[in-house]
């Protein structure tokens, strides 16, 4: 089983498993479209394989989190439209989310709450701020890679960069180092204390080496 398909299994049997848990049956091309966008050939980082490892976190932390189904259904579309140079693809993949949890007749609540925390990846609120119920998990976990063991980190970055191989070389460098450093000068990147006492200390070493070889 190549790599890929591995990630799609994981991503198809999170998709079931919350659909079930839930009650409710999306609409049958749902996934495989899904799974095709995640799959596209300028999907270098923001693809399958960061879903997958998303989700194999997900079900680390699910005895803490209090809905694990449709936390699960908002990483699943979280990065379904991803497009480098726009700048709504949060939004695009929240409405996504919320047009097929409608049309399987989820609750507006939940088609709420959903929506709420695909919106949340857009890291636009404070660190340690106080978070909606399972917001805080949701961005740890989508940020989980900055923790991630030393070869992994330096194959994400490697992946950023390709996603970015239209901006020039400098002015990647310069913006790429800017967001690195906006994450070290945090009180602490990660919001809940399971996750940093998990990934902090890694997350801040990938992140200084990374700058120190910029």
């Amino acid at each position: 089983m190549t790599s890929s398909s591995a990630d799609a299994q994981i991503f198809s049997a999170a998709w079931d498993r919350a659909w079930q848990a839930l009650g409710l049956a999306p609409a049958i091309d749902a996934l495989p479209q899904l799974l095709a966008a995640h799959a596209g050939p300028d999907r270098h980082y923001h693809g399958l394989q960061h879903i997958a490892e998303c989700l194999q976190w997900l079900e680390q932390l699910r005895p803490q989190v209090a809905q694990p189904a449709e936390l699960a259904l908002a990483l699943c579309f979280h990065d379904a439209i991803y497009d480098p140079q726009a700048k709504d693809n949060e939004l695009r993949s929240a409405a996504w989310a919320q047009a097929v949890m409608q049309a399987a007749g989820a609750a507006p609540d939940a088609v709420q709450r959903v929506d709420a925390l695909v919106m949340a990846t857009c890291h636009f609120q404070p660190a340690q701020a106080q978070l909606p119920a399972d917001s805080a998990w949701m961005l740890d976990i989508d940020l989980s890679i900055l923790g991630a063991p030393a070869a992994r980190f330096a194959q994400y970055q490697a992946q950023i960069q390709a996603e970015y191989a239209w901006v020039p070389a400098a002015d990647y460098a310069l913006r790429r180092q800017a967001v690195l450093r906006s994450f070290l000068q945090r009180p602490a990147i990660y919001q809940t204390a399971t996750m940093q006492a998990r990934l902090e200390a890694q997350a801040r070493q990938n992140l200084e080496q990374a700058l120190a070889l910029a």
